[in-house]
């Protein structure tokens, strides 16, 4: 089975539990996910069965979108609530203030890795480190936050719609938003509204998945991963020479890449159209 799943994550399972659970459901070895998801974050998680998991790489680099808490005046070892507090500080911020402190925080910036996280150094996973009582140094990583929008405020939670790049960690940045205020602060509450082009109004609840009638049915067309690049449909003999890793040549349209497709209308190939010859990126047929 080839396509993908786009689940509701549900609060306390990790990403990893969910794409094993849904391994099971769906009896595909072939699974997997893109853009890991903390246990008590919920939301948009898209998952990848058969030969569309060849596409997690390419979605990892995608966007996304978040609703989160920041809480006010609490510091913890893990930058979320569900870690040990460290600290609580006395909390005397303006909404004014805080909304001067999140401009600084949105556009290109430089963010360093919390310690309870997968990143490794040396070999060693960094929360696995911290399990341990040590903390080390981490290099800084580039990242973009699009969109840093207060939603609401209650003179201690602040409620935030975050659009970033790959690779921000959402409870750092509300430690450093913390920090920039003199009061400290952690996440209270993550949802990832959006990962890439698919929204909480495109995901299903895992509960519902394994309550269908016909679970199938929820899946998407891998195809679907690309909906916003324009389709092209290759002859009988041209899909031959696609399938045999050959690039197809005279074919007619703008340089850029397609959805490339048989004349059967099955999906063959995200491709690249360059001076009229058409080149693989990543191909999604079923190698027999």
């Amino acid at each position: 089975m080839t396509g993908v799943l786009i689940i509701d994550k549900p609060r306390d399972w990790t990403s990893h539990d969910v794409v094993a659970k849904l391994r099971g459901v769906y009896h595909e070895r072939r699974a997997g996910h893109s853009g890991t998801l903390d246990p008590m974050a919920t939301g948009v998680l898209v998952v990848f069965f058969g030969r569309a998991t060849r596409a997690v790489e390419r979605c990892e680099q995608d966007d996304k979108e978040y609703e989160a808490t920041l809480r006010l005046g609490m510091i913890t070892d893990t930058q979320d609530t569900t870690g040990q507090t460290l600290e609580e500080r006395p909390v005397e911020v303006t909404e004014d203030a805080l909304t001067r402190v999140l401009a600084r925080f949105t556009g290109p910036q430089e963010q360093i890795p919390p310690m309870y996280s997968a990143v490794k150094i040396g070999g060693k996973k960094l929360y696995e480190l911290a399990r341990k009582g040590q903390d080390v140094e981490r290099k800084p990583r580039n990242i973009t936050v699009h969109a840093l929008e207060l939603l609401s405020f209650d003179g201690r939670d602040a409620r935030l719609r975050i659009v970033c790049s790959k690779g921000t960690y959402i409870r750092t940045l509300c430690h450093d938003i913390g920090e920039a205020l003199g009061c400290g602060g952690c996440m209270a509450e993550l949802c990832r509204t959006r990962a890439g082009r698919f929204s909480l109004h495109d995901s299903v609840r895992l509960e519902d998945v394994l309550s269908a009638a016909d679970q199938t049915k929820l899946i998407r067309p891998v195809d679907s991963l690309f909906s916003h690049l324009p389709a092209l449909t290759l002859g009988t003999k041209e899909t031959i020479r696609c399938k045999n890793g050959g690039e197809i040549p005279n074919q007619a349209g703008d340089d850029g890449e397609y959805r490339v497709y048989g004349p059967d209308g099955e999906f063959l190939m995200l491709g690249r159209l360059s001076g009229g010859t058409l080149k693989n990126v990543k191909s999604f047929f079923e190698v027999s």
